[in-house]
């Protein structure tokens, strides 16, 4: 598995990810939404955690600085 995120990307999912656990465990979004967003925040943290997004493999984006070997 090739990382491919950069530092901003990865920082940008961890500050979206946080952003709705809060507003998910004080109410203000909750129900069928709130669960979805909820899920969707930890698979943030996680993909941020390893470098890695399968979709972005599928679409072809990379946004981690390519070596120059």
């Amino acid at each position: 598995m090739k990382k491919n995120m950069g530092s901003v990307d990865k920082i940008l999912r961890i500050i979206i990810a946080v952003v709705v656990a809060v507003l998910f465990f004080t109410g203000v979004i909750s129900g069928l939404l709130g669960t979805i967003l909820l899920v969707l925040a930890v698979v943030f943290v996680l993909t941020s955690l390893v470098g890695f997004c399968p979709l972005y493999t599928i679409f072809g984006i990379k946004t981690c600085k390519v070596s120059q070997e």
